[in-house]
């Protein structure tokens, strides 16, 4: 295992100075964003694709810092049913995808998407209770005529890049629980998988252990953040899950992100990194940072020391005891 850190955080600072930092602190990894909600501070795909002599020496740079890209990012919403906000998502998804083949960055991540409730809607429609039964219909046109022709043919495309697509089980998106994850993989094929965050888990009541046990039977974990979410239970008595108080009134939101360490304490890190291993997860754990409590600073420096005692970085081979 490697630990990284998605370094949209850090996009105040140049390319140089952001390798220079995070290498600095024991990271070996680094995710990129290429635009989207991320953003592309340190990755922009227009100045890369298709020019050799500008990929060779960004990536002469990031070997030379000692790390390697985990992942391109590109969150955004490619089923938005504004054609003028689905198609610039849905060009950035393509270009992302053929960077990543070019950079020899095996994962892109990004979200599913969340499509409106009829072809002429003008805002996501995000249906998540079974009754009245108008919802279950909707659902039932996002999967059918949107999600799964749309990500069957993204499948193809990565598969024919050598890329996989790890998506990020996002509240306010179609695929959000490990079940949708899956569906989805059953219906379009296996270059689709998780970018799997905890700290989303938490707030959606879903175990994230049992997350990664669920997805990990069936190969599905591409990626993975590591973030933490702390659940304020007298908040959350009062507005329930799907609280829609703002982020930055804290004090009155039923969940709130934190640095790792500050949600769940270290067994239950500790927990999670060696169940990623014990379902084949061997790749890397990307810090983000969304603290509304610590700077960037000091919150990504404190996820640092949290797990860099817990990330395995051997495995046993032989079972030399039995």
């Amino acid at each position: 295992m490697k630990l990284g850190v998605f370094t949209v955080l850090f996009s105040d600072r140049s390319f140089d100075d952001m390798l220079s930092y995070v290498s600095s602190k024991g990271v070996e990894a680094i995710e990129l964003g290429t635009g989207g909600y991320p953003g592309d501070a340190h990755c922009q795909i227009d100045e890369l694709l298709n020019n050799e002599s500008n990929i060779k020496k960004f990536k002469q740079k990031i070997t030379d810092h000692g790390l390697i890209i985990s992942a391109l990012s590109c969150h955004a919403n490619p089923l938005h049913p504004q054609k003028k906000i689905a198609k610039p998502a849905d060009d950035l998804l393509e270009k992302t995808i053929r960077l990543a083949s070019a950079l020899e960055v095996p994962v892109v991540n990004t979200f599913s998407g969340c499509p409106g409730d009829h072809e002429n809607a003008l805002y996501p429609n995000w249906p998540v209770t079974a009754w009245p039964h108008d919802f279950q219909e909707i659902l039932k046109w996002q999967w059918e005529e949107k999600l799964i022709p749309y990500w069957k043919e993204k499948n193809d495309l990565a598969i024919a890049h050598n890329v996989k697509i790890g998506l990020e089980l996002h509240g306010g998106f179609s695929v959000h629980t490990p079940a949708t994850m899956l569906r989805l993989r059953e219906a379009c094929g296996p270059a689709i998988g998780a970018n799997l965050d905890p700290s989303h888990m938490w707030w959606q009541g879903i175990d994230p252990i049992e997350a990664i046990k669920i997805l990990g039977r069936e190969n599905a974990i591409h990626h993975f953040h590591a973030k933490d979410t702390i659940i304020d239970q007298q908040n959350m008595n009062r507005n329930g899950l799907t609280d829609m108080t703002d982020y930055s009134e804290m004090r009155d939101r039923a969940w709130y992100f934190r640095t790792v360490g500050f949600g769940h304490d270290q067994k239950t890190w500790a927990d999670i990194i060696s169940t990623l291993r014990l379902y084949g997860y061997d790749y890397v754990v990307s810090i983000e940072h969304e603290d509304g409590l610590m700077s960037i600073n000091e919150g990504f420096t404190k996820a640092v020391e949290n797990l860099k005692p817990l990330i395995v970085k051997e495995s046993v081979g032989q079972m030399w005891w039995t």
